[in-house]
């Protein structure tokens, strides 16, 4: 197992570094030119090939990789074209906000899925278990914008038991738990239904083993048999797609956070994109990748952990 860890921890420089790549090749391939941006449209060459100079853009691409590696190393992403702050400045201020977010998503994700899942497999075959499994299939299929707008229209229109949008205080506070709570709910659909459908199939699986029928004929409660010898042994891979999940619910979070006007990272990429601030877009992009590359790395090393047997091939 060490040598596994080991092994992952060393692996995850390469990653970044190919991270970082991509970020920066994406953004410099797509059209538009920033120097024009900073510019105005209607500023002359001169000015735009002035500018070029002084951000270095009329280098070639490697060497401008290399300069922004560099900067990145350090701390440095630039500084956004709108807002004129350091890059990272507005990431961290937004990033917090889509923790929130996340972390609230991430809670309702199992208490909702894993009750659901152990429910199907106890009932398989019935119709309970063919209504769940129906509306899991809803739920990924769903677009995300449309499980905010019946959201916002039930209770936020139709019970006003909610707000529709905007950022109400930290969770840890009453209005800050009902700002986020349709957002959260929101982002949470998709990794419920996933989350549910792999419960029953663990759960299932789990409940054909010779173990589940020596507990069964020795006379113990179904609740007993479902809890202790069935969920407890369907954990780990649930465990492990819990982690992943956290991960999805980060690169979820665009679509959420703009519609429900929630100030996060996934917003401020949005407008980045919007306004062509290529460095603020550079940021948040390079930003959300590495949280979402260290969130793997961190269920690979749990799983490690939960199963010795995990080793490096």
């Amino acid at each position: 197992m060490t040598q596994y860890i080991s092994r992952r921890l060393l692996i995850l420089p390469v990653v970044l570094l190919g991270v970082s790549v991509l970020v920066f090749l994406v953004l410099h391939l797509v059209p538009g030119n920033p120097a024009q941006v900073i510019a105005g449209p209607d500023a002359p060459p001169e000015t735009v090939q002035a500018i070029e100079r002084e951000l270095g853009l009329d280098r070639p691409l490697p060497e401008q990789y290399a300069r922004y590696l560099g900067r990145v190393v350090q701390g440095d992403l630039g500084r956004s074209l709108r807002s004129k702050r350091p890059v990272l400045d507005d990431v961290l201020d937004a990033l917090p906000n889509t923790i929130q977010l996340t972390v609230v998503a991430a809670i309702i994700t199992p208490l909702v899925a894993i009750p659901l899942g152990v429910v199907a497999a106890a009932k398989r075959g019935s119709a309970v278990d063919r209504w769940l499994m129906l509306v899991s299939m809803l739920g990924i299929t769903a677009p995300i914008f449309a499980v905010a707008l019946g959201l916002m229209l039930v209770f936020g229109y139709e019970l006003r038991l909610l707000p529709i949008s905007g950022y109400g205080g930290p969770i840890w506070t009453l209005d800050g738990l009902r700002s986020v709570a349709l957002p959260a709910v929101t982002l949470a659909v998709g990794s419920v239904a996933v989350m549910a459908r792999l419960t029953r199939s663990a759960m299932l699986e789990v409940l054909n083993q010779d173990y589940v029928r020596v507990a069964r004929a020795k006379g113990l409660r179904e609740s007993i048999v479902l809890l202790r010898h069935g969920l407890k042994n369907a954990m780990l891979p649930i465990t492990t797609v819990i982690g992943l999940q956290v991960a999805y619910l980060l690169s979820g979070a665009v679509v959420t956070e703009t519609v429900f006007a929630w100030p996060g990272v996934g917003r401020l990429a949005v407008y980045a994109i919007e306004a062509r601030d290529f460095p603020l877009v550079q940021g948040t992009v390079l930003i959300i990748s590495v949280v979402f590359v260290l969130v793997n790395l961190a269920v690979d090393v749990g799983y490690a952990f939960m199963d010795p047997r995990i080793h490096y091939d």
